[in-house]
């Protein structure tokens, strides 16, 4: 279904742009060390959370644009596995990060300038899979700093994250 073109709503764009840079915030506070951080009874790594939210974008933007998809260089082992190897860095999740972003936003940007919808998937609306993406995020990012507070982290460590990331949601 083609439709008029139309423009991305601002404060959807602006709400993206922000959960990206609530990522870098986070992704700065990591280190190698965090990755492995685990529950100890079965749930994800640090690690695991962090390359899921990387191979999301890449798995979604491989669906509903594979064009957009080849601007993405990163590999993860996650597949359909529950549990896998971790593989990237605290950088290399950063450039993922940014790589999925940008994929992302230019996959939705580019089907509202042609005024279509994604076939199969978000077909309302495009900017679904930004929402998507959002409230994806902010889950496993909840779970990150739990893992990060029970690796250790003490409170003033979790208090500077915490000051680093909500101040962006208020500007």
């Amino acid at each position: 279904m083609t439709s008029m073109p139309r423009e991305l709503p601002a404060v959807l764009l602006e709400s993206f742009q922000r959960n990206g840079r609530v990522n870098a915030a986070m992704l700065d506070a990591i280190t190698e060390a965090d990755l492995d951080l685990s529950d100890g009874q079965g749930g994800m790594s640090v690690g695991q959370h962090l390359e899921h939210l990387a191979g999301m974008r890449r798995y979604w933007v491989g669906r509903v644009s594979p064009a957009h998809a080849e601007a993405m260089t990163f590999t993860t082992q996650e597949a359909d596995q529950r549990f896998w190897t971790v593989t990237l860095s605290p950088a290399e999740l950063r450039e993922a990060f940014s790589q999925g972003d940008a994929a992302a936003l230019e996959a939705v940007q580019s089907a509202y300038a042609e005024g279509r919808s994604f076939t199969g998937v978000y077909e309302s609306d495009p900017a679904h899979f930004l929402q998507h993406t959002i409230v994806h995020d902010a889950h496993h990012r909840g779970q990150v700093m739990n893992l990060l507070r029970r690796g250790g982290r003490s409170l003033e460590q979790m208090d500077a994250l915490e000051q680093a990331t909500w101040p962006i949601w208020k500007e």
